[in-house]
């Protein structure tokens, strides 16, 4: 079949779609595009500067090289998930399949892409040699970690053209993740603050950041004249990925996010039908037969225990908000079954539940993994010294029932309520119903307020508090559970 040029095409497809729109649309969406972002930036200026650039590093060469691993592991994962490659939804369902040229057709694609990886490590350079390098930074360390960046893009363009090696490549990455957390995690405890001795000569890091450049362009190169081998399914599932972004962006629903990376990852899996514990509520079973399917993601839950020590150094109350953080995201492992009950009760109808039976079930995984999250996270900071005396594995078992209330009140947000009036401020107008949404578990968070003045304060732990962080949580459960279910009713309405 003779490849049509696409070029033609594309200019009549333009010309079609500027029928009906403005004049001028598209340089004054580029005009606020641009007018947002120098705002935005002008105002966090100071912000983003000390986070990625302090007045002096303090990181040692094992945080530098841990926070190298972590950033270039995010940067593939996040380039895996997006595609690397996408186009646009209508182009992926007239242009993939019509007789044009693939390569033409996915150039604009890998040139967005190739930037914004360029500029991806660039930024992460900065962060890096901002808190580990030695001062003065040479300037062509910053090209070499662009150039880093697009090297990240090309293994994730072979990994996304089907090579056999693409998913041990997304093991090692996650495992270059999880090394450098554990790295940095160490560094807080153990290492010595202290940035590197010193930067090669720049006769060495020029010739060297040359080499590299070379070497990247060739094989960028080679990527370009094999882009059209790119299986379709690979290019409709990031287009569909992008999509989906730009609709839950636009508006602002992250549920559609939400909705999409589960129903992806369950269709890739094979399961077998097994049996529900018998001695456990029906509901409870089905949430723990959920969360034993997913056993990555429990080992990391494991592993994220020891992410509080980070905060070491932070204040205490920041301590604080981060085990009760842990804690809900903990409890959100279990609550994809509460977001199918609050879309389509059809199940409990067949149950013969109502509302409140079928809460509290729900409540039940979900807070024996915040309990069991911040129970182990407590006792790590105690033992490494980071907490005063007092039994604060009791204090997180309290914490159980108030990541479950969070976890499962956030489950139940439905669609973004956009017919609520919008609220008039010093900069500018806000939308309600995405804000309301957007605090929607969070604000259950509050029930931890004793744990947060436990930690705060800095003295040691005595039973009176945790003796108040356990009636707060019972209670908080009990009155969220009454004020927003019934027993006659069996839709789940918002939580």
């Amino acid at each position: 079949m003779t490849a049509v040029a696409l070029a033609p095409v594309r200019r009549w497809i333009r010309r079609t779609q500027a029928s009906h729109r403005e004049r001028g649309e598209r340089l004054g969406n580029f005009y606020f595009a641009v007018l947002f972002v120098l705002i935005v930036g002008g105002m966090l200026f100071d912000r983003l500067r000390a986070i990625f650039w302090p007045v002096e590093p303090t990181f040692s060469a094992l945080a530098g090289a841990s926070l190298t691993a972590v950033v270039t592991g995010l940067l593939f994962l996040a380039m895996r998930r997006l595609g690397p490659l996408a186009i646009g939804r209508p182009a992926a369902s007239w242009l993939l399949t019509s007789p044009v040229s693939r390569r033409q057709l996915l150039l604009p694609s890998l040139r967005l892409t190739a930037l914004a990886a360029l500029l991806a490590g660039g930024l992460g350079g900065v962060l890096v040699l901002g808190h580990a390098g030695p001062r003065p930074v040479p300037g062509v360390l910053f090209a070499l970690a662009a150039l880093g960046g697009v090297a990240v893009l090309l293994v994730a363009l072979g990994a996304q053209s089907g090579r056999w090696w693409g998913v041990v490549a997304d093991q090692v990455a996650y495992l270059l993740v999880a090394a450098g957390l554990a790295g940095l995690v160490v560094d807080s405890l153990w290492a010595a603050p202290g940035p590197l001795g010193g930067w090669p000569h720049i006769a060495v890091l020029v010739p060297l950041t040359g080499v590299a450049a070379v070497v990247v362009v060739a094989f960028f190169l080679l990527r370009v004249r094999e882009i059209g081998l790119t299986p379709n399914h690979e290019i409709l599932e990031a287009s569909q990925t992008a999509g989906t972004l730009a609709d839950s962006a636009f508006g602002v629903e992250p549920s559609f996010v939400v909705d999409m990376i589960e129903r992806r990852y369950w269709a890739r899996r094979r399961l077998r039908s097994s049996p529900l514990w018998g001695r456990l509520p029906v509901l409870a079973a089905q949430d723990l037969r959920l969360a034993l399917r997913r056993p990555r993601r429990l080992l990391w839950l494991l592993g994220a225990t020891t992410l509080p020590a980070l905060l070491t150094h932070a204040p205490a109350w920041l301590l604080a908000v981060g085990v009760l953080a842990g804690g809900f995201v903990a409890a959100g492992t279990s609550t994809a079954n509460v977001r199918s009950d609050a879309a389509n009760a059809f199940m409990l109808r067949m149950l013969g539940m109502s509302s409140r039976q079928a809460v509290f079930q729900r409540l039940l995984v979900p807070g024996v993994l915040a309990a069991l999250w911040s129970l182990t996270a407590l006792a790590l900071l105690q033992v490494l010294g980071a907490l005063p005396p007092g039994p604060w594995w009791l204090l997180g078992l309290t914490l159980g029932p108030v990541g479950a209330v969070a976890a499962v009140r956030r489950a139940r947000v439905g669609f973004v309520n956009n017919a609520l009036l919008p609220l008039d401020t010093p900069m500018g107008t806000v939308s309600t119903g995405p804000a309301l949404a957007s605090l929607a578990g969070f604000d259950a968070l509050l029930l931890g307020l004793p744990a947060v003045v436990a930690v705060g304060t800095g003295q040691p732990l005595g039973p009176t508090l945790v003796l108040i962080q356990a009636v707060a949580g019972v209670l908080g459960a009990r009155a969220y559970l009454s004020g927003t279910t019934a027993p006659d009713r069996v839709p789940l309405a918002r939580g």
